[in-house]
């Protein structure tokens, strides 16, 4: 069978909640879409705005508080919201790639080895037990590894150890300086450091398949580009999947992997206008992000130093970028808008800037300098 890249764009909307905002509870809602990007505080709350009717901020505030919804390193080692009895298969699939990432060299630099860090980490977890500051944190690895140690330790440490962001403070439950607590609330099952190493099969297969419940249909590349993986245990669990997914053919002409069923609306489906947050998970949630970025707006969206700008889906699409200014939203369209468009972006404009003012007028205000990087556009205040 084979799909079209407006058929993929379609499913992938459709999956995300992007279609139409369905009125579903924060857990739920989160869940059904995977994992939200969640480096920035104000993210997954503007991203569960965008996708479940009737938002209401203070439902995820009490979701990171009764820890349903938790906050931590997870896939492409950044921070993600995930639902919290999904924490445990993500985290066993991602270890080897934790472990690769912050057990390696600048951990070697301070002599610190990963059987250090095996020895450690049950005493963090039990220091952990109640939320603790990176201040905290740093002083618990001086007083056992002196002052040298301390900040390479407490680096590899914090993404590598199963630990959840613990919320801290308004408007967006945490900020920007974090705290940590223990990912559950018993002893936290710390593996073998050779296990670290290996690559846990039924957890990835779990993960693929979420993954594409989430995001499909995706080639290899881009399950291993969502989870920062590498490809051959990518290709190895969708052979041990064979029955419970199933191929297409790609615009391309290459394969990708999609689950029996799944919702692939046609190419001619609606696709109303949506404002995203920074770092939206379908903006980095595939190699090829073509299906949802045209290919000459990549730079423009997603910088350098890994920013990715808050943008505008206009028919499924970026569009554009946006940001509030006194006065409302302001929308920067990189190509022309129908007046219907910028009629449906101005209604968004109109909720998320009632959103926003209860939380924080001028989100993501310290990213504004990139504005000024931007091509010569039609601005518009909403």
């Amino acid at each position: 069978m084979m799909i079209t890249a407006r058929e993929l764009n379609r499913a992938t909307l459709s999956r995300q909640l992007l279609l139409d905002r369905e009125p579903l509870t924060v857990p739920d809602g989160v869940r059904r879409v995977v994992a939200l990007q969640a480096q920035h505080p104000a993210s997954p709350y503007l991203a569960l705005w965008n996708r479940l009717t009737d938002f209401a901020p203070a439902e995820l505030d009490a979701a990171f508080t009764g820890r349903s919804v938790v906050k931590a390193t997870l896939m492409r080692i950044t921070l993600h919201a995930v639902h919290a009895e999904d924490y445990p298969v993500f985290r066993a699939a991602m270890q080897p790639t934790l472990y690769a990432s912050r057990l390696g060299a600048r951990f070697a630099v301070a002599g610190l080895t990963p059987a250090d860090a095996h020895e450690l980490v049950p005493e963090l977890l039990a220091f952990a037990r109640r939320p603790r500051t990176s201040a905290e944190m740093q002083a618990w690895a001086e007083e056992r590894l002196g002052a040298e140690k301390k900040d390479a330790a407490w680096w590899g440490l914090k993404a590598y150890a199963p630990l959840h962001h613990a919320p801290t403070d308004a408007p967006w439950s945490f900020g920007l300086r974090p705290s940590f607590v223990a990912a559950g609330t018993g002893p936290v099952p710390v593996p073998p450091v050779p296990a670290d190493r290996a690559v846990d099969p039924q957890a990835l297969r779990t993960l693929i398949l979420r993954y594409l419940a989430g995001f499909g249909p995706a080639s290899v590349a881009d399950v291993a580009q969502f989870a920062l993986v590498q490809r051959e245990p990518v290709r190895a669990a969708l052979r041990a999947l064979d029955g419970a997914v199933e191929q297409l053919q790609g615009p391309d002409g290459g394969i990708l992997f999609d689950l029996p069923g799944a919702s692939r609306p046609s190419a001619e489906t609606p696709a109303p206008p949506r404002l995203m947050a920074m770092w939206d998970s379908i903006l980095l949630a595939y190699a090829d992000r073509s299906r949802v970025i045209p290919p000459a707006y990549r730079p423009l969206v997603i910088r350098r130093n890994g920013d990715v700008l808050p943008t505008l889906l206009v028919d499924g699409h970026v569009a554009g970028v946006w940001r509030p200014k006194e006065g409302g939203i302001e929308a920067t369209a990189f190509h022309p808008l129908s007046p219907a468009t910028w009629d449906g972006l101005a209604a968004e404009a109109q909720s998320l800037t009632a959103l926003l003012v209860d939380r924080e007028a001028d989100v993501y205000s310290r990213h504004h300098h990139w504005w000024a990087k931007l091509p010569e556009a039609e601005v518009r205040m909403l």
